[in-house]
């Protein structure tokens, strides 16, 4: 299969746009003759020092009010994968968070602004660092006074566009004695969505046959609590972490279903109703000795467990507006899903000579899901049960309960070489071994082995430009929810995806070329990174159906796939036009992929096509005054969703926040902020088959679009 390269108009409109970029930084660049004051200049190992007074004319209230007038920064969530991994890109008074649930920004975002002695990038490699292999690392330091005490309170409310009205808030106090650290917060989080859906069918000649309109509510607010405590004595240190979440919530859903002509008749209503249980929670901690001579030795640990279970009834009225028009059920889905995971990982590091230091670590996890799925209908042969919602069992498609447990070791080494100094080296290998087993509604037991070896060489051309280089290959994390059957969520013809036991993980190998220059007395950064990815084993959909007249599909190796691609990033200030407060950043993403479909043979990009982010804030010092915009466009078309009956094509939207803020009152901010601004929609084509995608006999054609609209939402913050 050939594909065209076809340059749209938008993709030419968005490449001009970084050239435009790229011209504004170097005329940037002759502006920035001055030394700014409030900037440490560049040290041998690429670490750019940001001292607290360099935001104190922002007036900000957190950490991450501080991070974003950083020019090319940007801060990773957690990936949710493999065990503790090498740490991800934020470090707080040099150590690594212990935690997988705890979001970065979130931690940061309970940190109050005033407790900062100085923000660093670290650009280099080194076994100081209490992670690995990242692009650059940021380092938080907070004060170190002996004595000191905070508290941070935001009041918000979020105004959605049906006119409903959601509060929440939250507030974090932190506190510090000599060595001991105390920080505690509490968050109500409204997360209220209203979505209104319109789907058209048509018969294989185009002639209209269905309409339907869906409203869709879902009420839902997640309040957080967390605590993290940490101490200090001597060669000692030590931190504990906890946090628990719970967002339990309803979702009623009403489709109204039309026969197309020019009164549109109506001839059917669907109800349904969600009861959601959601929550989780997690303790991590960690203990540090450092010795004598310097060397380190740290025990990290996580106990976590996630709740996602939901109850769906849904209710037919196949004769509205006449009298004998009852709504009766005929569909009950109870999905039970629990994760737990147990981490602990060890790791040593010592220097081996003036230039090079070594780590070694070994890492046991243990990753449990306890899953079940019960379906009823209201159509079969077997008799109708209250387990299952007083409906009749699908017990061909159901999940009486099913246990899946991976034990996992893994031993590793890391070797930091400071070749010159300009140039690093950090080489790593690790061991893995592990076994996966499947309980309950059906048995299977596996082993796996995998050596993962990775270099990352960075060389620094100049003081401001620098080369980076990766090799290394990588295990996926499955989903272990994949091993049995779950509910489809995505397609209200097909209640149940089927499991399959003998998933295997997908594995790969990644190359990454990445240039990045940092303006003078970092008033920006321009990078690019390339990257090109072997995966084997990849993952995608195979056909599992067991009767021929109710196709189903399930998750299943599919063999080998590339993924390709450029990520172009640009920010600066905009000194060049007078407005040295005034930061723009703007990137354009451009992938390409492909993978041999297992339902129909053809090739297929496997994820998307890419995407193109503006973003804009200008902070008036004089008037304690912020404001700006975020836009993001993707790059649609060209890749589809291959499923057993089905193939989609989705459209996402265009994305417009705008915000503005003002501090006032000495030491409180108000923030007004517009999400989804310009109300723009979701869109899926889809394809409905007879039988299976692979017979090409079309059955219906659907287009469908659907919004929540413009959120607004008012924020007041202060620290005291």
């Amino acid at each position: 299969m050939t594909r065209k390269i076809i340059i749209s108009p938008l993709i030419r409109a968005s490449a001009l746009s970084l050239v435009a970029f790229s011209l504004g930084a170097l005329v940037n660049l002759a502006y920035a003759t001055e030394q700014n004051p409030d900037l440490e200049a560049q040290d041998e190992s690429s670490t750019v020092i940001y001292p607290a007074s360099f935001f104190q004319p922002y007036n900000p209230v957190s950490v991450n009010d501080m991070i974003d007038r950083i020019p090319g920064v940007s801060i990773s969530g957690n990936s949710g994968g493999r065990g503790l991994g090498s740490g991800g890109d934020l470090l707080i008074n040099g150590q690594r968070l212990a935690g997988k649930d705890n979001s970065p920004r979130d931690q940061l975002s309970r940190i109050a602004a005033r407790e900062v002695e100085r923000i660093e990038i670290i650009r280099g490699t080194s076994g100081e660092l209490a992670v690995r292999g990242s692009g650059q690392v940021v380092n938080v330091v907070l004060q170190d006074s002996g004595a000191r005490a905070s508290t941070s309170v935001e009041l918000s409310t979020d105004r959605q566009i049906d006119g409903s009205l959601q509060p929440g808030g939250s507030i974090s106090h932190s506190r510090q004695s000599g060595g001991l650290s105390v920080m505690l917060s509490a968050a109500a989080d409204p997360q209220y969505w209203h979505e209104e859906r319109l789907e058209r069918s048509f018969a294989p000649d185009l002639t209209p046959t269905q309409l339907m309109e869906e409203d869709k509510v879902r009420d839902r607010m997640r309040y957080q609590t967390s605590a993290i405590m940490g101490y200090q004595l001597n060669q000692h240190r030590m931190q504990l972490n906890a946090l628990y979440a719970t967002a339990d919530h309803p979702v009623d859903v009403d489709r109204s279903y039309f026969a197309p002509g020019t009164n549109n008749q109506l001839t059917r209503l669907e109800r349904e109703q969600f009861d959601n249980v959601n929550n989780n929670w997690e303790v991590g901690g960690d203990y540090e000795y450092t010795f004598d001579d310097g060397s380190r030795a740290l025990l990290l640990f996580i106990v976590n467990s996630d709740t996602n279970d939901y109850t769906r009834n849904r209710f037919d009225n196949d004769a509205p507006g006449q009298i004998d028009g009852e709504e009766r059920k005929t569909l009950f889905i109870d999905s039970d899903r629990q994760t737990q995971e147990r981490i602990v990982q060890t790791t040593y590091n010592w220097g081996l000579t003036d230039t090079q230091d070594m780590q070694v670590g070994v890492e046991r996890a243990q990753t449990i899901l306890d899953s079940a799925l019960l379906i009823g209908r209201d159509s079969g042969s077997t008799a109708p049960s209250p387990e299952f919602g007083g409906l009749r069992p699908a017990l061909g498609v159901s999940n009486l309960g099913s246990t899946v447990e991976e034990m996992r070791y893994e031993g590793f080494a890391v070797h930091n070489w400071t070749l010159n100094d300009r140039m690093t080296l950090e080489s790593s290998v690790e061991y893995e071994t592990s076994e996966i087993s499947l309980s309950g509604s059906a048995s299977n037991s596996r082993e796996f082995s995998f050596i993962k070896p990775s270099v990352d060489y960075r060389f620094n051309i100049t003081e401001a430009l620098q080369l980076r280089a990766t090799v290394g290959k990588e295990v996926q994390q499955l989903s272990f929810e994949n091993f049995s059957a779950t509910a489809n969520t995505s397609d209200n013809e097909q209640d149940a995806n089927a499991g399959n036991p003998d998933l295997v993980p997908t594995q790969e190998v990644r190359y990454e070329l990445t240039l990045e220059y940092r303006l003078p007395n970092e008033t920006g950064v321009v990078s690019s990174r390339f990257f090109l990815r072997d995966l084997e084993d990849q993952i995608g959909r195979v056909d599992a159906t067991v009767n021929p007249s109710s196709p189903i599909s399930a998750a299943g190796n599919i063999g080998d796939a590339k993924r390709w691609g450029v990520y172009l990033d640009g920010s600066t200030r905009l000194n060049m036009l007078g407005l040295p407060d005034a930061l723009i950043s703007t990137s354009l993403y451009l992938f390409d992929s492909e993978v041999t479909d297992a339902l129909l043979g053809t090739t297929e990009r496997i994820n998307g096509r890419g995407r193109f982010q503006l973003g804009f804030q200008h902070d008036v010092t004089r008037w304690n005054f912020n404001y700006g915009f975020n836009y993001g466009m993707p790059l649609n078309g060209g890749n589809r969703n291959v499923d057993i009956s089905s193939i989609d094509w989705s459209h996402d939207p265009t994305s417009l926040t705008m915000f503005v803020s003002t501090v006032m009152f000495d030491d409180v901010t108000f923030r007004l902020e517009s999400n989804n601004t310009l109300g723009d929609e979701w869109c899926r084509n889809r394809v409905r088959y007879d039988g299976t995608t692979a017979s090409g006999q079309i059955r219906e054609l659907e287009d469908a679009c659907w919004s929540a609209g413009q959120k607004l939402a008012l924020k007041v913050r202060t620290t005291f």
